[in-house]
């Protein structure tokens, strides 16, 4: 989780939401890819840092479903992150922040609940949250 706030220290300090990512190998323990939030900088609101990791990493192995791979985000993935998880047959998604506003694992549309999910993973939240949840309470601050 460490590396992901890395990433989000990143991502603020380019004027994004400050989200971070990274895909860790279960086999090896070591980060295969890290990402952080880049829909300002791409004009695309999909550039979450959650799906930016997901689709670096599937392109580099050259396969779409990376079940041997755990996810770590500073933030509760959002209904569309979710998904691509499911998707993407990440084993286990590990959030630092909750997000009640805007998270679809424990809020909202809790995706992997739903009668139409195909693939759910394990999920652990609360990992280094008040770090998290601090980085984007202060990033926010500073906009208003």
């Amino acid at each position: 989780m460490h590396a992901a706030l890395e990433e989000a220290k990143e991502a603020g300090g380019r004027d994004e939401v400050p989200v971070g990512a990274v895909l860790v190998c279960i086999k090896t323990g070591e980060i295969a890819m890290r990402a952080s939030n880049r829909s300002i900088e791409m004009s695309d609101p999909s550039a979450h840092a959650e799906m930016l990791a997901i689709r670096n990493l599937c392109s580099e192995l050259g396969q779409q479903r990376i079940p041997e791979y755990d996810l770590f985000v500073t933030l509760e993935p959002c209904t569309m992150c979710a998904g691509a998880i499911s998707f993407a047959r990440i084993r286990r998604v590990v959030f630092g922040a909750s997000d009640p506003k805007g998270g679809a694992l424990a809020h909202g549309a809790k995706f992997f609940e739903l009668p139409t999910c195909h693939h759910r993973p394990e999920v652990s939240s609360g990992i280094l949250a008040d770090e998290c949840g601090d980085r984007l309470r202060a990033f926010f601050r500073s906009k208003r």
